[in-house]
């Protein structure tokens, strides 16, 4: 016993007096060892004791302070401006001065809230919603649907404004349109010529109609950014309902539209596709798909009244010649659109420049303001 008392204080150094007792071999029993390292929180001074990290950065989380605040009321309400300014159009208004240094001034003040710890959230958040609305982009959406509206009166002079009221087209004379045919008198010609073509292509050829699309009355514009009073009309047209794809009679169809546009007074029918069109072979083989009638998906035939201002159009549509299937997907469009056959004859009457009679008055009125204008 006595060696080994004296081996076991061999084991310790000088110094070592009182220290605890070297465990046995193997360890103690059932002692565990943790199967990780320890990571202890450094402990933080505080009044009165100690507490650890978590502590200190619960402690730490404070209310945002009063630049956050200011910064991000002030670019809400600085996007709120610029809306409210392109809502009624003030293009200019977004491009001034005053707009650009307010800008500067709510920047300045998020820049500052940025620095400080307990206002950078608020100071983000403002800053992301200025980003996406400033007077860059939103002055460009603004200029985008002025130029579509022609509404620049902030830039427009008093001389600038009174041409936009021209009730004229510039270059034309006004009196033309009180000379020509009326919108109403075009109307009532276009259904005349229309009914007798029906009547007499159905009496000769079997061939039933079916109206393709509507009217539509469309205002001239006047060459001074504005609008005039005339109108450009475009009438309902008409369809055969079924195709007609057989040459000579094509030939005979178009010989009975042009007899009946005779007796109401209109030259011979011009052929746009026909060899004799004056157009180049090539362009006509683009335009037709092919420069010989024979072999063409379109035949466009055309007259009008002219002084007055009545175009009458007659199109036969013709799916055997088209081998690619390209206008095939053309004509489904059109058809997608107004509902009309893919093959067969279509006619319609356009008119530009008409004046309605119920403005007749009012037209020659405004004119006397525009002396010397055409």
């Amino acid at each position: 016993m006595v060696m080994d008392h004296e081996k076991q204080r061999a084991r310790y150094v000088a110094g070592t007096e009182g220290a605890p007792p070297v465990p046995p071999p193997g360890g103690y029993r059932n002692a565990r060892r943790p199967s990780g390292p320890v990571v202890q929180q450094p402990a933080v001074p505080v009044a009165g004791g100690t507490a650890t990290v978590s502590d200190a950065a619960a402690a730490t989380k404070q209310p945002a302070n009063a630049l956050g605040w200011i910064a991000l009321v002030a670019g809400i309400l600085f996007v709120l401006i610029l809306l409210i300014t392109l809502a009624v159009g003030a293009t200019d208004v977004l491009y001034g001065v005053t707009m650009l240094a307010l800008q500067l001034v709510v920047v300045a003040v998020i820049i500052g809230a940025l620095f400080t710890a307990r206002g950078r959230t608020l100071a983000a958040i403002a800053l992301a919603i200025t980003l996406v609305f400033n007077v860059a982009t939103v002055g460009g959406l603004s200029a985008l649907q002025t130029s579509a509206s022609g509404s620049y009166d902030g830039m427009k002079t008093e001389e600038q404004k009174h041409e936009e009221a021209y009730p004229g087209i510039k270059g034309t004379d006004p009196q033309d349109a009180l000379n020509q045919q009326s919108l109403e008198e075009v109307k009532a010609e276009a259904d005349s010529l229309f009914a007798d073509i029906r009547e007499r292509v159905t009496a000769e050829f079997g061939y039933e109609w079916v109206q393709v699309g509507g009217e539509d009355l469309r205002p001239e514009r006047n060459g001074y950014g504005g609008e005039s009073m005339l109108i450009e009309y475009t009438s309902t047209g008409w369809a055969t309902t079924e195709p007609i794809q057989d040459y000579s009679v094509k030939l005979q169809v178009m010989d009975v539209i042009d007899s009946v546009a005779a007796e109401h007074g209109l030259p011979s029918l011009y052929s746009f596709n026909g060899e004799y069109s004056g157009i180049d072979p090539s362009m006509i083989a683009k335009l037709y798909g092919s420069d010989d009638p024979r072999e063409q998906h379109t035949w466009e035939y055309y007259t009008e009244n002219y002084p007055d201002p009545m175009r009458f159009y007659a199109n036969i549509y013709d799916l055997s010649n088209d081998p690619s299937g390209n206008f095939l997907k053309t004509r489904e469009a059109q058809q997608a659109r107004t509902g009309e056959p893919l093959e067969g004859l279509q006619m319609v009457v356009i008119a530009s420049a008409v004046l309605s009679e119920a403005d007749r008055a009012e037209f020659e009125k405004k004119l006397q303001e525009y002396p010397g204008f055409q």
